[in-house]
């Protein structure tokens, strides 16, 4: 008899993780927030708006790296009066971020954006807000209410104490509420915080109460690389609890870096897999093979490549046979060769300076087995919208 109480064991989830959220669907230019839909990558512009040309460089630049929708601050009337001339040039839908000044929200509207974001503990109070939302409304125009542990409105502080997890969402339910009571629901909501343990725990007591799409993100996470990690730190908890229908990584400097990072997380956290997964050893004095050699070659033959399929490649007697079992793809290795695996199965055995090509080859014949599995086109390639793991064996 053990001394743990292993009934827990059989009542837990076999496989890790939980449903996502589930969020009613948002139209953002020619992307849809929410229900089934991909988790959409963003950033923010670090340019002068009215600076057109600066603006759309950079753009284009986060184009270039995968940006799915962009972001630009409005707070004078000649940024306002660039959005028009900036959305003709740029493919990907453009958000305009107003704080303190509603007039701005007013007149970003008058242009041909595809969603606004307001910080309501900003913006001036409940009347402005419910001005922008009429125009919002009007227009047939997303909003995000973008709250902001650093910006809380005071009457929340005083409650509370402080910027806690329940000050943020009950500000939030408060501006939801007023949005409603104006027949309005095209609504996203934030609740950003640079403390990671605060956004954590905003972003799950939100989704017991309101089914919204959410913008996940850190916000003011700092410079890079400690930003990325911390950034990590606080998206993986809310993805892998299935909460996120868009995510911001905020880095100081150039915005480019932010679109691979989102993408990392969102491959880690398996909720949204664009790419093959290579797992390998770490280096240890039981590696039996030159690892490094082989994955570095796998890296470069399997660029570009959009397939959800997950790929082991373990160099020793350890737990190589086991990790090469579970992936779709596997191989354990040592002494000069390596027992392929397929779907767990052990299928031959190849010698060192053959694995990158069998590897190769098994990856041809799970491609054309899996075509149910492979996105169809661009805006598909989010396969992140099932239950852990999105690539089984």
């Amino acid at each position: 008899m053990s001394r743990f109480d292993l009934s827990v064991l059989e009542t837990a989830q076999k496989v890790p993780g939980k449903p996502r959220h589930k969020t009613r669907e948002v139209q953002v230019g020619d992307k849809v927030f929410g229900g089934d839909n991909p988790i959409w990558v963003q950033s923010m512009t670090t340019t002068d708006t009215f600076d057109v040309a600066g603006t759309v460089k950079q753009i284009h630049a986060l184009e270039e790296a995968g940006c799915e929708l962009v972001r630009v601050t409005v707070p004078k009337p000649e940024d306002a009066g660039a959005l028009s001339e900036i959305k003709k040039q740029i493919g990907i839908p453009l958000i305009c971020d107003i704080h303190f000044d509603y007039k701005m929200a007013l007149a970003a509207l008058d242009h041909p954006i595809d969603k606004i974001r307001i910080n309501p503990g900003n913006i001036g109070g409940i009347d402005r807000f419910r001005q922008v939302v009429r125009k919002a409304k009007d227009r047939g125009l997303p909003m995000r209410i973008g709250v902001n542990a650093g910006s809380l409105e005071r009457e929340f502080n005083e409650k509370y104490g402080f910027p806690c997890p329940p000050a943020m969402v009950e500000s939030c339910l408060r501006y939801i509420e007023i949005a409603e009571a104006e027949g309005y629901h095209n609504i996203i909501v934030s609740l950003k915080s640079s403390d990671v343990l605060v956004a954590v725990e905003a972003y799950r007591l939100y989704a017991k109460l309101a089914d919204y799409p959410t913008h996940i993100g850190i916000t003011e996470a700092g410079k890079p690389p400690y930003a990325v990690t911390k950034s990590a730190a606080g998206l993986a908890p809310i993805l892998l609890d299935g909460i996120g229908d868009t995510i911001r990584v905020s880095l100081l400097g150039d915005p480019v870096p932010e679109i691979a990072a989102c993408f990392d997380i969102l491959q880690a956290t398996q909720r949204r897999v664009r790419r093959p997964e290579l797992i390998a050893c770490p280096t240890c004095g039981r590696l039996a093979i030159d690892l490094e050699k082989i994955i570095a070659e796998l890296e470069q033959r399997l660029e570009g490549r959009k397939l959800p399929v997950k790929i082991s490649v373990l160099g020793c007697v350890v737990n190589g046979p086991g990790e090469a079992k579970e992936a779709d793809i596997g191989i354990a290795a040592g002494n000069g060769q390596g027992m392929i695996f397929r779907n767990g199965e052990m299928v031959r055995r190849v010698k060192e300076e053959e694995i990158v090509d069998a590897l190769m080859v098994e990856l041809a014949d799970w491609e054309a087995n899996n075509q149910h599995r492979i996105p169809k086109a661009k805006d598909a390639e989010g396969l992140g919208r099932r239950k852990l793991p999105l690539v089984a064996g």
